[in-house]
C-alpha cells in the first residue's frame, strides 16, 4: 500500500474521495476547535489544532497531486488548490470527478488495476 505521505505515483477517484472527505472533515473541525479556543484563550489548544490543520491539508495536498498524476498533470496545479475556500473547494471536486487515464502514464500504473478499495 502506498504511503499518504508520498507525492509520487497515481490514486483513483474513490481512494481520493475518501481521503477528501476525511481530512476535510478534520479541517473543519480544528477550525472549530482554533475559532473556540480564541474565544477561550485556549492558547495551548489553539497550536495543537493549529497543527493538526496544517499536517491535514498538507496531506490533503499529497492526495491532489497523486489525483493530478492520475490525469495526466504535473504537481505544479496544486498551487492553486491552496487559494482560500470556496475556490479550493471547487477544484478538490474537480479532481474527484475528472476521469484518470486509462492506460499507465509517465507517473506510474493504472490504479484502478491495483486499488485495493
Amino acid at each position: 500500500m502506498d504511503s499518504i505521505f508520498k507525492p509520487e505515483g497515481r490514486i483513483t477517484r474513490r481512494r481520493y474521495l475518501v481521503m477528501f472527505i476525511i481530512f476535510y472533515f478534520i479541517n473543519i473541525l480544528c477550525l472549530m476547535i482554533m475559532w473556540d479556543s480564541f474565544q477561550t484563550q485556549s492558547w495551548a489548544l489553539f497550536s495543537g489544532s493549529g497543527i493538526v490543520l496544517i499536517a491535514s491539508i498538507c496531506v490533503l495536498l499529497v492526495q491532489a497531486i497523486k489525483r493530478l498524476h492520475d490525469i495526466g498533470l504535473d504537481w505544479k496545479y496544486a498551487i492553486y488548490l491552496l487559494i482560500p475556500p470556496p475556490i479550493n473547494f471547487i477544484g478538490f471536486i474537480w479532481l474527484a470527478a475528472k476521469k484518470g487515464q486509462d492506460a499507465e502514464n509517465k507517473y506510474g500504473p493504472n490504479p484502478r488495476k491495483t486499488d485495493l478499495f
